[in-house]
């Protein structure tokens, strides 16, 4: 059912976790047991089939020591798209409320004294 797209992507998620693998010198099997999986499934992962557990990407990344990579994924401050449609819903104006909301304390108008002091 994934996207053409989707499957590259994957393949080249289990390649870059295979290469960061092997540049620590973790072997399989090592590998395997830090993040708590058979062998096959590290095999898996390293392929990018898409039926591996996001808990057995995320061990790994933690295993790898790149885990904060993960945490940062979709971040609402770096999402672009969010960012816009957010600026998009501002509103026009900003105006004043007509009657006060009840069960809230009223501000004095501007200049006027309060029984609590200046108002500023």
């Amino acid at each position: 059912m994934s996207s053409l797209r989707v499957e590259k992507v994957l393949r080249q998620l289990g390649q870059d976790i295979q290469v960061a693998r092997k540049k620590r010198r973790i072997p399989v099997k090592d590998f395997a047991a830090r993040i708590g999986v058979a062998e096959g499934t590290v095999i898996r992962l390293e392929k990018g089939e898409p039926g591996t557990r996001l808990e057995t990407l995320a061990m790994a990344l933690l295993a790898l020591g790149e885990l904060p990579r993960l945490e940062r994924l979709l971040d609402p401050a770096s999402d672009d798209t969010g960012l816009m449609i957010d600026h998009a819903n501002l509103p026009k104006r900003i105006g004043r409320t007509r009657k006060p909301i009840t069960g809230t304390a009223t501000l004095p108008a501007i200049g006027q004294d309060s029984d609590e002091g200046t108002a500023f």
